[in-house]
C-alpha cells in the first residue's frame, strides 16, 4: 500500500476567500474547475504512462530488474527536484510554473512515442526520460496543490476533498484497463499510450492558461491557516524560521513535530517497500498468461478500492490519527501475502481492492495535519518536503524489488515485502508520539 503514491488530498482556503460569506458553489467556480479539469487530464494519462512503461522495457529487455530500474530513476528525478520545486511554487506564480512544466513533459512523453514508432528507442533513452519527467511530477505537484487550495473557500473544503479523491481514483481506475487496451495494439510499435500521455499533458497545460483569464484569477488576498492541535503543531520557533525563507524550509517545519516526524518515518518505509508492487503484480500475471488487458483491469482495482474508501474518510477520522495510520498499515500485511497465493487475476484484484479502501483516509491525514496548518507562502516548500521525503526510500524500494524478481519468484518475492512491511510496522510502533497524536480542532 503506497498511501501517498499519489499527492495528499486538496482542499484548504488561503487566497480571496476570507471575505466571502457565500461562496460560489464549486461548480460555478471556473477557477477550480479548469484546474480540476487539468488535473483529472494529467492524472489519467500518468497512471496510463505508469502501466505502458513497464510493459515496454518487458517487451523491450526481458528483464524486471531493468523495469525496476526505470520506476526508481523516475522516483530519483522527482526527489532531485524536490525541494527547488518547492521554492520555485513559492517564489514564482504558480499557474506558469504549471504551465511550463506540463509542456516539458507533453514533449518528452511525445519523443517517447517517436522514438518508438521510428525504432529507435534504447533503454539509455528511456532511463533519461524517466529522470526529466520524475523532476516534472515534483515541479508540478509543488505548485498544483497549494494553487487549489487558493481557489477552494473553507465552507467548501470537504467537498472539494471528495471531488479530488474522486478525481484521484478516478483516473487511476480508467488508465490501467486504457493502458493495457492502448499497448495492446498493434499499431506505432505500441506508441499509441504515450502519444495519449502526451496529449493529456497539453490539455492540463492548457487548463492551466485558462486559469490566468478565468474569472478570480488576480485574487492575491491571503487568509490565515486554521488552528490546531497542539500535539500536532510545528514550535513557533521552527515555523517563523521556515517562513524567513530557505530551500530547507519546509523540512524543518515537519521535523519540529515529534507526531509528524513519527508519521513521516512510517509513510516513507511503508511507500518503499510498495514502490514496486505494481511490477510485483505485472510480472505475477504475466507468468500466469494473462492478456496486458485483463492486467490493466485487475490494476484498475486499486482505484475501485480508493473510491470506495472515499466515504469513510470521516468514520475512520474518529479513530486518533497515529492508531489508524498503524492499523492500516498493519492491515495490509496478510493482503500482502495473500498476492503469492496463485488464485489467478481475480485474486489478485480484490486484495488490491482491500489493500486501497483506507489509502484516502491516509492521503487527509497527511493534508489535516500537515498542510492545513502551513501558511500560504511557505506552502510549496512543504508540499516538496512531504513528496521528497515520503518518496526517499522509493528508489530503493523499486530497484529491489526488480532483483527480488530478476533472481526469484514472484511469490517468493511479495512475501519478503509483507515480511518486511511488518517489521517496519513494529519498528514504528514503539514511536510514542504516534499513539498521543490527537486530530486538529478544525477539520
Amino acid at each position: 500500500m503506497t498511501a501517498s503514491a499519489a499527492p495528499p488530498a486538496t482542499g484548504v482556503a488561503e487566497r480571496g476567500h476570507a471575505h466571502h460569506s457565500h461562496p460560489v458553489a464549486l461548480r460555478r467556480n471556473l477557477q477550480f474547475q479548469a484546474l480540476w479539469a487539468g488535473q483529472a487530464a494529467s492524472s489519467l494519462g500518468l497512471n496510463v504512462a505508469n502501466v505502458a512503461y513497464p510493459l515496454a522495457i518487458l517487451a523491450l529487455t526481458g528483464s524486471p530488474a531493468r523495469a525496476g530500474l526505470f520506476a526508481s530513476l523516475q522516483t530519483v528525478g522527482m526527489l532531485a527536484g524536490g525541494l527547488p520545486a518547492g521554492q520555485l511554487a513559492d517564489r514564482l506564480d504558480r499557474r506558469a510554473v504549471v504551465i511550463a512544466t506540463e509542456s516539458a513533459r507533453a514533449l518528452i512523453t511525445a519523443g517517447v512515442a517517436v522514438g518508438l514508432i521510428l525504432g529507435a528507442m534504447t533503454l539509455p533513452t528511456l532511463l533519461t526520460a524517466a529522470v526529466l519527467l520524475g523532476a516534472g511530477q515534483a515541479i508540478s505537484g509543488a505548485a498544483r496543490m497549494p494553487l487549489v487550495r487558493s481557489v477552494v473557500p473553507p465552507e467548501q473544503l470537504t467537498t472539494a476533498l471528495v471531488q479530488d479523491e474522486v478525481r484521484q481514483n478516478g483516473a487511476a481506475l480508467a488508465g490501467p484497463p486504457l493502458a493495457g487496451v492502448l499497448y495492446g495494439l498493434q499499431a506505432l510499435e505500441h506508441a499509441i499510450p504515450f502519444l495519449f500521455t502526451a496529449v493529456s499533458f497539453v490539455l492540463s497545460m492548457l487548463a492551466a492558461i485558462a486559469m490566468k483569464v478565468l474569472p478570480g484569477a488576480d485574487r492575491d488576498a491571503r487568509a490565515e491557516p486554521n488552528t490546531v492541535a497542539e500535539s500536532s503543531q510545528p514550535d513557533s520557533t521552527a515555523t517563523k524560521g521556515s517562513r524567513d525563507g530557505g530551500i530547507l524550509a519546509g523540512i524543518r517545519t515537519l521535523w519540529s513535530s515529534p507526531v509528524l516526524r513519527a508519521a513521516m518515518v512510517l509513510i516513507m518505509i511503508v511507500n518503499a517497500i510498495g514502490a514496486g508492487l505494481d511490477l510485483v503484480i505485472i510480472v505475477i500475471l504475466r507468468g500466469q498468461h494473462v492478456h496486458s488487458g485483463l492486467i490493466g483491469v485487475v490494476l484498475a482495482f486499486a482505484a475501485v478500492g480508493g473510491l470506495a474508501g472515499a466515504p469513510l474518510i470521516r468514520p475512520l477520522h474518529r479513530i486518533r490519527p497515529g492508531v489508524l495510520l498503524l492499523l492500516a498499515c498493519v492491515a495490509d500485511v496478510p493482503i500482502l501475502a495473500g498476492m503469492a497465493v496463485r488464485f489467478g487475476p481475480w485474486w489478485v484484484a480484490g486484495l488490491l481492492f482491500l489493500e486501497y479502501i483506507p489509502v484516502p483516509a491516509m492521503r487527509v491525514l497527511v493534508d489535516v495535519l500537515i498542510l492545513r496548518q502551513t501558511p500560504d507562502e511557505m506552502r510549496g516548500r512543504v508540499v516538496a518536503a512531504i513528496m521528497t521525503l515520503i518518496g526517499l526510500g522509493m528508489p530503493v524500494g523499486a530497484a529491489v524489488t526488480g532483483l527480488l524478481l530478476q533472481t526469484l519468484t514472484a511469490q517468493t518475492a511479495v512475501l519478503i515485502l509483507a515480511g518486511a512491511q511488518l517489521l517496519a510496522v513494529l519498528y514504528c510502533a514503539r514511536m510514542r508520539g504516534l499513539w498521543r497524536a490527537r486530530w486538529p480542532q478544525q477539520q
